[in-house]
């Protein structure tokens, strides 16, 4: 799931947000907007059951993905568009 909230200027909060569970084991979101780098930004347990990371991000295309422990790459179904290269999201 992706949450986006506009903030003011022109920054918008981008949290990204998984279940507890699954997958798994540890879960990054990489992407253009960190150079790709896993572990950079970590999906953190919450008390709801979730796991979640937040970005302020300009306005602009970002293509991501969530890269899973033991090298397992995931799409979010919320993302504006999705293709062989992951998901996009324009903001």
């Amino acid at each position: 799931m992706i949450k986006r909230n506009k903030l003011f200027g022109t920054k918008t909060r981008v949290t990204f947000c998984l279940p507890k569970d699954s997958p798994p084991g540890a879960v990054s979101v990489v992407g253009c907007f960190n150079e790709w780098e896993p572990g950079r930004h970590e999906l953190v347990p919450r008390k709801d059951g979730t796991r979640t990371v937040t970005l302020k991000l300009e306005p602009g295309r970002y293509r991501f993905r969530y890269l899973a422990d033991g090298g397992v790459w995931l799409d979010d179904e919320e993302a504006d568009r999705i293709d062989h290269e992951g998901g996009e999201l324009v903001l």
